[in-house]
This record gives C-alpha cells, structure tokens and sequence, in this order.
C-alpha cells in the first residue's frame, strides 16, 4: 500500500503556518494514514516547490496505490499561476489512468474541476472553524464513504471558494447551510475521488493554531473583535483539546463528538482506505 501525498500549500503559507505552531498539512495526513493503515508507505509531492515539467507523470501516478490531496490557501481559479493549472493536469492525468483519490478542501475543489465543474467564491463569504449542521443527502445516507457519520454533523472548516458546478459523475453526499458540497465522490474516466469540503485531519489544537495565522484575515472579516477576542476562543479550543472531558468548554463553543471524537470526525477517510484495501485485495 504506497500512497502519494500533494500538499497543496506554498512555501511561503507553509512558513506562516509553521511560525503559528501548527502542523504541516502533509504530515496531518500521513499520521492519520498511519493511524488506520500502519501498514502503510507514503511519498510527499509539493507542487508549489516544483517546475511542472518535473511533476508526476502517468507511470509515476500509476505506481501508487491512492492519491491523497491536502487542503490549500490557493486560488484555483487563478490560472495564470503554471503550478495551479498543472496540479488540475495532474488531477486530470490521475483519472486517465485510474487512480483512486482523496481530498478535502483544495483537494475537493481540484477534484470538481479536472472532471469538468467549477469553483467560485462563496457569496456567503469565509467558513472557518466550525462547519455547522451538515447534513447526508440521500445519496450520503447510503455510501459507504459517510458510514459511521451521523446524519447531521459538525466538521472542521477553513474555505472561501466553493464548488459551483458539480462535474458529470460527481455525486453530492453532504450539504450545509453554507456551502451546497460539503461532501462529494466522482466518478470520471478510469478514476474515482473521494472528497470533502471539510477537513478530517484537522484536531481542535491545528485549527486553533491555523485561526492564530489567520488572526489579521478573520479580524477583518468579522469572526473576532480584536486579539484579546481571539485568543479567549482559541484558548478554550486548546484547552478542551488538552482534556476532552471539559463540558464547560464543549458548551461554551457549542460542539459535539462528532468534533472529539476520531472515529467519528476521521470515518470518511478511513472508510476510503478500507474502500482502497478491498479493491486491492
């Protein structure tokens, strides 16, 4: 079981994120692959640090077992940027030859659309956080990439753009209030992508710390009246972080163990690398 990782993240937002404290998106992910998949190898391919004559190519592809994109603070719509347009090409070739894939935020986005949809800015602004009563559509109640998820749930969250134009083959499996995909698989030539607009990998101490570099961004956008405001919020993140039992803290930001608890809040991509495993075997 060999596994590629793209992280999505440039090398300078890996340097503010680093300076915050938090974990890089790669390494959130190779631990949670290692957690369910001890098993496991992985190899790490960052984009934003490549030429893209050097990226991948389909024999490359070919050789792993899946595809795992991490989220990004890129603008895919930004075309002009070689590295965008070629990690769409790479999520192109990766259909083609029948990958099977995951991501969550950018890695949604991507997904949507090298199979043909779109992404645009959400009209209702930034999701950060906390994404709030998601819900299973009818197609979700029943995949077995949500089993084990409730049929309404709270997840992790950071994104401004979201999927506009679902692609042919794309499959919506949660929603919410705020963005119309929360949840989606594709099915595009030879490949499949599971993926959510959420983030799985993420813990209460990484969003914490990803809402500390973010601070000057979500002042400016409403989320905190000033740095003392803030930091009380990221505060009581940490804190319940630290110890899982403070019902006072659970209250206060108003979350549940869909949140908490791994196997709930990771059961999505466990159940594609359980859905990996028997493909393989």
């Amino acid at each position: 079981m060999n596994f590629l990782i793209i992280d999505g993240y440039s090398k300078g937002s890996r340097k503010k994120l680093d300076e915050a404290g938090m974990t890089y998106a790669w390494k959130l992910y190779a631990d949670m692959l290692l957690k369910y998949m001890p098993e496991a190898e992985y190899e790490v391919f960052s984009p934003t640090d490549t030429k893209v004559d050097e990226f991948p190519g389909e024999t490359k592809l070919s050789s792993f077992t899946g595809i795992i994109w991490t989220g990004s603070d890129l603008d895919i719509n930004e075309t002009h940027i070689p590295t965008n347009t070629g990690q769409i090409e790479l999520a192109k070739m990766a259909f083609e030859v029948g990958s099977d894939s995951w991501g969550s935020c950018w890695g949604l986005q991507i997904a949507a659309v090298a199979a043909g949809g779109t992404v645009v800015k959400n009209p209702k602004g930034r999701e950060m956080g906390f994404g709030r009563k998601i819900i299973k559509t009818k197609e979700g109640l029943d995949h077995p990439m949500l089993k084990g998820k409730p049929s309404s749930y709270y997840a992790f969250e950071s994104h401004y753009d979201i999927v506009g134009e679902v692609p042919a083959g794309g499959v919506i499996l949660a929603r919410n209030p705020f963005s119309d995909v929360q949840a989606m698989t594709v099915e595009h030539k030879k490949g499949t992508f599971w993926a959510s607009q959420y983030h799985p990998e993420y813990n209460l101490y990484e969003v914490a710390r990803l809402t500390l570099a973010r601070e000057k961004l979500l002042t400016e956008q409403g989320f905190f009246k000033d740095h003392e405001d803030m930091q009380s919020y990221v505060d009581k993140m940490e804190e319940l972080y630290k110890d899982p039992r403070r019902t006072d803290l659970i209250w206060q930001l108003g979350i549940d163990e869909d949140i908490i608890d791994d196997s709930i809040r990771q059961a999505d991509f466990k159940n594609w690398l359980n859905f990996i495993k028997e493909k393989n075997n």
